[in-house]
């Protein structure tokens, strides 16, 4: 009874070889580009600023809006939806690659 309990067992931290490995592997890079996006450009204004808080990332304009202004409101949602279709397209393709695998395992 205990050994169909432990082939359930799921660790984020400690992934089973195979295709539970790959699965977490998208999801910390995909987290990743997602961190780096959204509080990099946050830290690099700040890094950027003078003592009057301006920056060239808050003088420069785009669309008539600044530039850290429209990052954050326009490209930041549209970077969240681009993530998405990266994780979808990546794990559509593991899990193909997985299940032609173990198809030929029972050949």
């Amino acid at each position: 009874m205990k050994d169909s309990k432990d082939s359930y067992s799921v660790n984020i931290f400690k992934p089973k070889n195979g295709y539970m490995h790959d699965e977490v592997r998208i999801i910390l890079l995909i987290l990743l580009g997602w961190l780096v996006m959204t509080f990099g450009f946050q830290l690099l204004v700040v890094l950027l600023g003078d003592v009057n808080g301006q920056s060239l990332l808050t003088i420069r304009t785009f669309f008539t809006l600044p530039f850290h202004f429209w990052f954050t409101g326009q490209f930041l949602p549209l970077w969240f939806i681009i993530l998405c279709i990266v994780f979808n397209l990546c794990i559509d393709r593991l899990s193909e690659s997985h299940s032609r695998r173990r198809d030929r395992s029972y050949d």
